[in-house]
């Protein structure tokens, strides 16, 4: 049983092909039902103590990765939200991913930093008191949306943006790897001429200036370049995805959590098993 929730909760193989992996693998004679009653009966014993125990530990790390996809809990739309931290993982499926579901495992007296992808719910004046750090890569990503129809001088204010945000990342990586010695000084020119650039002022493109309004509204709050004040931060939120890559897998060939239970028990185990494997726990 350990083996069939590592394969599903951790792996993100699903659980209708788990018998059969472990039938091939072993010679085991096991079904999907009894994989998922397992893990609901697990779910409510130790196994969700030790949950319980990994959502409470999430607002004493000094930084959290957080991100949500999409699912389904008996046919109707959900969400599943990762909270990502160095020393456990933590998932919660919830109907929607509001801002009052990040405060549930993320506190709004939280002094540590909230990686996070942006998005309404962490926009909310409710997390106005936590700090937080936008993804460097969501950024450029809609840098390079509304620069990919521009031609000529109509790209010129939009690469500029984009490289700036890009020379930042060697700068970050090169702080780790000891190849940067007066980085506070070099953080602090590449800070002031982001400053610069995303300065108020009219555009005459339409899609710089809004993008321009999006962006700056992010640097005012510090969220944009918080990763070259303190380099423990990353500057993109990948480990969060990571986390929820699993669940993407079998997302795509299975109709999820079929009633509330199972969705809590699936929320249960999968943060247990990824907090092991981080651990360098086997199944």
């Amino acid at each position: 049983m350990a083996a069939a929730h590592a394969l599903h909760d951790g792996i993100g193989l699903p659980v209708r092909k788990v018998p059969r992996v472990l039938a091939a693998l072993q010679g085991l004679t096991l079904t999907q039902g009894a994989v998922t009653q397992d893990a609901m009966r697990r779910a409510t014993g130790a196994i969700g103590e030790a949950y319980e125990r990994l959502r409470a530990a999430g607002p004493v790390s000094p930084v959290v990765h957080t991100d949500d996809t999409g699912g389904r809990v008996g046919g109707a739309p959900a969400s599943l939200m990762a909270f990502e931290t160095d020393e456990a993982t933590v998932s919660q499926i919830r109907s929607q991913p509001r801002h009052e579901e990040v405060q549930e495992v993320i506190p709004l007296d939280y002094a540590g930093v909230m990686v996070t992808d942006r998005g309404r719910r962490y926009a909310a004046p409710a997390c106005d008191a936590v700090p937080q750090h936008t993804c460097l890569a969501h950024m450029l990503r809609s840098i390079s949306d509304v620069l990919q129809p521009k031609k000529g001088r109509a790209r010129d204010c939009g690469e500029r943006r984009k490289r700036l945000r890009q020379d930042a990342m060697p700068q970050w990586r090169g702080y780790h790897v000891g190849e940067v010695a007066d980085f506070a000084v070099q953080a602090q020119t590449l800070r002031d001429a982001i400053t610069h650039h995303l300065r108020n002022r009219c555009l005459t493109d339409p899609d710089h200036q809004r993008l321009l309004h999006h962006i700056g509204r992010h640097h005012d709050r510090g969220h944009l370049l918080r990763f070259l004040t303190d380099p423990c931060i990353a500057p993109t939120n990948n480990r969060a995805e990571r986390v929820l890559r699993p669940a993407v897998i079998a997302r795509k060939v299975s109709p999820c959590a079929k009633n509330t239970p199972g969705a809590q028990a699936f929320e249960a185990l999968k943060s247990v098993v990824q907090t092991l494997a981080k651990q360098g726990s086997t199944p």
